[in-house]
């Protein structure tokens, strides 16, 4: 073969490597002590298995995550360094760091790609930032030690785990205004919302339960009790999936019944969790074990476990899906 055909057998050989893989989903996994962002390839539908594919430096101890909707950028939280790194998820590499004051931590996404949102531990407020006017944070008030955050799907709200006053704050995002103080279990830290926004579901890490609020009438309409010290809660149709640091468990419960359905031994001391597009897997950080699980929904099964690098939190939501053309 000459050099010409190897060079385009080689071209040829990469192009269908890049398509082989656009299919697949990602987890941007923070792993704090480590100080880095690990990148997992989830192994999209062919079967392949999950892998570690890339280590992204991010200092400060990165915690909170939030990968925005069209796939393109992922926003991390530090705590330590008081930033927040803007990652591009296809080239891999942070693009801006943006300085921060107080306790940065949890961190959510508007559905439009910005701003993004983030909850100061330390200041109890929301900070409110546009990537592309880094300078301009504005801020909004929440409860103290707001930790999870969570945006509606149209945008007009941010909803607020509010770790040490017990409540959910419900913001409203254009006049950064708590229009709404919901009580929910004791010490919440992880807050998920439905697809359609009208269910958010809170990981109480002090009454090992989850509280079910809706939305619309602002208030709690069920509690479902877990295992010890529940951190976060992902969602597949159904089912909801909630990580349970001190047992090294992830329960499983229906959400139109909030009837239990299982429980799954995952790594030890489990934290972040997220489900993919298709709901036929939930992807779990391992903290201690420093490894990400991933559960088959159905079989409420571990399938697969990747060594992913020290300490991950994966706090919020994790997984990059493709982005749009």
């Amino acid at each position: 073969m000459g050099l010409k055909a190897r060079g385009a057998a080689a071209a040829l050989a990469l192009f269908l490597g890049a398509v082989a893989s656009a299919g697949a989903e990602e987890a941007f996994v923070t792993n704090q002590p480590g100080n880095e962002v690990a990148v997992v390839d989830l192994g999209g539908t062919d079967g392949a298995p999950a892998r570690l594919v890339a280590r992204i430096p991010v200092p400060g101890q990165p915690a909170g995550v939030a990968v925005s909707q069209d796939g393109r950028r992922a926003f991390v939280t530090s705590p330590e360094g008081k930033a927040l790194s803007v990652i591009d998820t296809v080239a891999r590499k942070v693009i801006a760091s943006i300085p921060l004051t107080g306790g940065p931590l949890g961190v959510a996404v508007a559905p439009a790609g910005r701003p993004v949102y983030v909850a100061d531990w330390y200041g109890a407020r929301l900070l409110v930032v546009d990537p592309d006017r880094p300078e301009e944070i504005r801020m909004g008030p929440a409860g103290a030690s707001p930790s999870g955050l969570a945006v509606t799907p149209d945008g007009a709200f941010v909803l607020s785990a509010d770790r040490d006053d017990d409540t959910v704050s419900l913001i409203d995002a254009a006049r950064l205004e708590r229009v709404a103080v919901i009580p929910v279990g004791k010490r919440p830290f992880g807050i998920t919302l439905s697809t359609d926004g009208t269910r958010a579901y809170t990981a109480n890490v002090g009454s090992d339960d989850v509280s079910v609020i809706d939305v619309a009438a602002r208030a709690v309409v069920g509690t479902v009790k877990v295992g010890s010290r529940p951190y976060a809660v992902a969602l597949t149709g159904r089912l909801a999936f909630v990580t349970n640091q001190y047992a090294g468990t992830v329960s499983v419960f229906d959400v139109e019944t909030l009837e239990p359905r299982g429980l799954v031994h995952v790594g030890d001391y489990p934290e972040g969790i997220a489900a993919s597009a298709d709901g036929r897997h939930v992807y779990v950080a391992n903290w201690f074990d420093n490894t990400l699980s991933t559960i088959d929904a159905q079989t409420l099964k571990v399938v697969a476990s990747v060594a992913v690098g020290e300490g991950p939190r994966a706090f919020g939501a994790f997984i990059r899906r493709d982005p749009a053309p």
